[in-house]
C-alpha cells in the first residue's frame, strides 16, 4: 500500500520560532503533519510566548483537528562566571584554578558561581565547557578552590555552559525561572510541561509540589546521572523525552544510541509515551533536504517504538520549517508501512500489571484479528494511551467530551481523537455515541473499549464488537 494512504502513528513535534511565528506559518506545519507545538522556555519572554500560544490555538482552529502545546522549561542551566578580559587561552600546560565567585580579575582563574558545582568535584572528574568544546580535568583540590587541565588546547569564554558528566550535581530540579514559566503556562492552558535536566525521580516529585497533579509532565532526560535512576524516573514521568543534544554532550558519541534505545524500552515497558528529540533533521537548518544519514536517524527511532520524533532549530529558525516537517511526515509514513520490522515494537511491553492493562491488550489483539478500527471513550486519555501503548495494527480513534484530553492525545502513538459533548451515563450511551461518530466512516464493524464506572481514571474494563447492518 502507498504510504500516503496509511494514516501515520508516529506523531511530529515542532519547535515554535522566528521561522513559525504566525498562526499562518503554523497552519502551514499543520498541514504538513505537526501534531504538537512545542515553545522552549530558554528563549523568548512571556510576552512572546503568550503570542505563539494563541496563535498556535487559532492554527489548531484552522486545523480542524485538536494540537497539543508543550512548554519546555530551561532547566538549571549552570554557566561560568565572567573571566579576566572575557576570555582565557587554555594551554595543554596550563593550570586553571576554578574558584566559587561570579567574576575573577586574576589571570588563568575561572569563577563558576555554582558553589555546589565546584564543592562536588573530585580529583579526575570531568568539566566540559561550551557544550564540550574544552574539556578540564581535576588535577588537585585546594580548599573551596579545584586545580583543573585541559585535555587539549582551547579558549574559555565568559558565560559559557559547564556541565560535569562524571558527578550527579546536588542542584534544585526548578530555578525561579521555571517555577514562573511553568505557572504561566499552565494558567495559558499548555498542555504539557517538559523538565530540563532531570537527575532522579525526587526532581518529578517536586515538581508535582509546585505545579500540581492536573499538567502532565515530560522527563527529559539528558544528564548521565538520569540514566542510573532511569527505571524509576519512568515510574514517576507521564512521558520522556530523550533529549540528545546535551546528552550527547556529556556522553561519548558511541554510547548515545545505547542511552537512546534504552530510554525508549524502558519507557515502551512501562506503557510512557516517549519522544525521541534533537538534531533529527539538523542539516534542514539551511539545506532543502536532509542527509540520508539524517533519515535514517528518524527512521531508527520509528522502528524502536517512539511515539514521537521532534524537530528543534529546524522548524524554528530554520530557512524550510514546513518541508522539514513535511519530510518528516514522509520518512515516518515509509517506515510504518514496513510491517514486519515496526511490528517489533508491539512487543516491548512488560506484562499487564492491572485489569485495565490487560483489557486494553485483549481489546488490541481483537482488533487485529478481525482487521478492524478500535475505538476508545475516555474521559481522562488512560484508555487511550493503554491501548496505544501495545501497538495494534488498527486505527485508533479516541472520542472523548474533553478537549484537553483530545490535545493531550496528539502527542500519543496511533491515537486520532475527536470530541463527544455528550457526557455518557452508561455504557449503552457510550456504544450510541461511537455509532454516531463512525457513521460516517463506512466501517461496518469495530471493536469499542471504555470503562465502567465512566468517571474512574483507571477502569478500563469493557470490550464489545460492534457490527452494523
Amino acid at each position: 500500500m502507498s504510504s500516503d494512504l496509511v494514516r501515520r502513528r508516529t506523531k511530529i513535534i515542532a519547535t515554535l520560532g522566528p521561522a513559525s511565528d504566525g498562526a499562518h506559518r503554523m497552519e502551514e506545519l499543520c498541514r504538513a503533519g505537526v501534531d504538537v507545538f512545542r515553545i522552549n522556555f530558554s528563549h523568548g519572554d512571556h510576552a512572546q510566548h503568550r503570542n505563539r500560544i494563541a496563535a498556535a490555538r487559532e492554527a489548531e482552529r484552522a486545523a480542524g483537528r485538536p494540537l497539543a502545546l508543550l512548554a519546555d522549561l530551561q532547566g538549571p542551566k549552570l554557566r561560568l562566571g565572567d573571566l579576566l578580559g572575557g576570555t582565557i587561552d587554555a594551554r595543554m600546560s596550563s593550570e586553571l584554578r576554578l574558584v566559587i565567585a561570579a567574576s575573577s580579575a586574576e589571570p588563568d582563574t575561572v569563577p563558576i558561581p555554582h558553589p555546589e558545582l565546584v564543592s562536588s568535584l573530585q580529583l579526575g572528574d570531568r568539566l566540559l565547557i561550551d557544550d564540550g568544546k574544552i574539556t578540564l580535568i581535576v588535577v588537585r583540590a585546594d580548599g573551596d578552590t579545584r586545580i583543573c587541565r585541559p585535555l587539549a588546547p582551547g579558549r574559555l569564554s565568559s558565560r559559557k555552559g559547564v556541565a560535569a558528566p562524571t558527578r550527579p550535581i546536588p542542584i534544585p530540579a526548578l530555578t525561579e525561572k521555571d517555577i514562573a514559566d511553568g505557572r504561566f503556562a499552565i494558567e495559558q492552558g499548555i498542555d504539557y510541561l517538559a523538565l530540563s535536566f532531570v537527575q532522579r525521580s525526587t526532581d518529578l516529585s517536586l515538581a508535582r509540589e509546585v505545579f500540581g497533579e492536573r499538567i502532565p509532565l515530560i522527563a527529559k532526560i539528558e544528564k548521565p546521572a538520569a540514566l542510573d535512576d532511569l527505571e524509576s524516573i519512568v515510574r514517576h514521568a507521564d512521558a520522556v523525552m530523550v533529549a540528545r543534544g546535551d546528552l550527547g554532550v556529556e556522553l561519548s558519541p558511541e554510547q548515545v544510541p545505547i542511552a537512546q534505545r534504552r530510554i525508549v524500552r524502558a519507557s515502551r515497558a512501562a506503557g510512557k509515551p516517549v519522544i525521541v528529540a534533537t538534531h533529527m533533521l539538523e542539516s534542514m537548518i539551511e539545506a532543502p533536504v536532509p542527509t540520508r544519514a539524517e533519515a535514517n536517524d528518524v527512521a531508527t527511532a520509528v522502528y524502536q517504538g517512539a511515539d514521537a520524533v521532534m524537530l528543534s532549530a529546524e522548524s524554528a529558525v530554520g530557512r524550510h520549517p514546513s518541508a522539514a516537517v513535511a519530510i518528516m511526515d514522509r520518512i515516518i509514513r515509509a517506515i510504518e508501512c514496513d510491517r514486519e520490522d515496526t511490528s517489533a515494537a508491539a512487543h516491548q511491553q512488560a506484562p499487564a500489571a492491572s485489569t485495565a492493562d490487560a483489557c486494553a491488550r485483549a481489546a488490541s489483539r481483537l482488533a487485529d484479528d478481525l482487521n478492524c478500527p478500535l475505538v476508545v471513550f475516555t474521559r481522562s486519555g488512560a484508555s487511550a494511551q493503554r491501548v496505544s501503548a501495545t501497538r495494534p495494527g488498527q486505527p485508533i480513534h479516541a472520542l472523548t467530551p474533553s478537549l484537553p484530553t483530545a490535545r493531550r492525545l496528539s502527542l500519543i502513538w496511533g491515537v486520532s481523537a475527536d470530541i463527544e459533548p455528550e457526557e455518557p451515563r452508561s455504557f449503552d450511551d457510550i456504544l450510541d455515541a461511537v455509532t454516531r461518530h463512525e457513521a460516517a466512516s463506512g466501517v461496518q464493524r469495530f471493536v469499542v473499549t471504555a470503562g465502567y464506572p465512566y468517571h474512574s481514571d483507571n477502569s478500563t474494563d469493557t470490550i464489545k464488537v460492534v457490527e452494523r447492518r
